[in-house]
C-alpha cells in the first residue's frame, strides 16, 4: 500500500489536524525520514500556514485543542509547533500547558527551531512595511555609499524595476546610475 493510502486509511480520509476532507496531502513533518512514522495527512489550508505560504489564521487552529490529543507522533510534533507559533493567544498558551510530550517527542518537535517563530509569512518589506515585490519602483530613504565603488546613491534616487533577494527579506537588486547594486529594504520605501 502506498504511503498516501496508508495515511487515508490511519486519518479516516480527514486532515489530521482540523479534520477538513476536501484535497488531502501528505506532509512529511521535519526532519523526515521518508516513512509513514514521520508523516500526517492535512489539508491545503493547514498545509499553507505550516509551510509559512499563508498568514497563520487564529480561529482555524482552535482545532489544535483536539489534535494535540492525537496518538499519532508527528500529529502532537506539528501540533505542538502550531500552539508555539500562535503562544500570544491565551487559549494557544493554555493548550500548551496542558500538553504532555515524552522527550525524544520533544527533541523532534524543538530540532527545525519552527516552535521559535510567530508564523508569519515572510515578505520582503520597505521602512514602512509596505510588501515589495519583484518589478516595483522605491525610493532611497537614505543616501548610502555603494560598497567596491565611488558611487554614492542620494537620499530621494528613484531605483526602477527591483528583483527581490529570494533567501534574504532585508535585500532587494536594483539598478543606480546603471550599476546593479543589492540595498537594504530598511533604507527604502515603495513608490505609490
Amino acid at each position: 500500500m502506498k504511503q498516501d493510502e496508508l495515511l487515508a486509511q490511519r486519518s479516516g480520509n480527514k486532515c489530521e489536524l482540523c479534520e477538513a476532507t476536501e484535497g488531502l496531502k501528505v506532509y512529511e513533518v521535519p526532519p523526515a525520514t521518508g516513512n509513514m512514522e514521520d508523516a500526517i495527512y492535512v489539508c491545503p489550508k493547514c498545509l499553507a500556514q505550516i509551510e509559512k505560504k499563508e498568514e497563520p489564521d487564529s480561529a482555524h487552529w482552535q482545532c489544535l485543542t483536539t489534535s494535540m490529543w492525537s496518538e499519532v507522533v508527528p500529529v502532537k510534533i506539528v501540533t505542538w509547533r502550531l500552539l508555539n507559533r500562535l503562544r500570544h493567544e491565551s487559549w494557544a498558551s493554555e493548550s500548551l500547558d496542558m500538553m504532555y510530550m515524552e522527550e525524544p517527542q520533544l527533541v523532534w518537535a524543538k530540532a527545525t527551531g519552527d516552535h521559535e517563530s510567530d508564523g508569519s509569512v515572510d515578505l520582503h518589506r520597505d521602512c514602512y512595511g509596505a510588501i515589495l515585490q519583484n518589478g516595483d519602483n522605491v525610493v532611497l530613504t537614505k543616501s548610502l555609499d555603494v560598497k567596491g565603488s565611488t558611487l554614492n546613491a542620494k537620499l530621494g534616487t528613484v531605483v526602477r524595476n527591483i528583483r527581490l533577494v529570494p533567501d534574504n527579506t532585508g535585500q532587494i537588486e536594483g539598478r543606480i546610475e546603471g550599476q546593479q547594486i543589492v540595498i537594504l529594504t530598511k533604507y527604502l520605501r515603495k513608490q505609490g
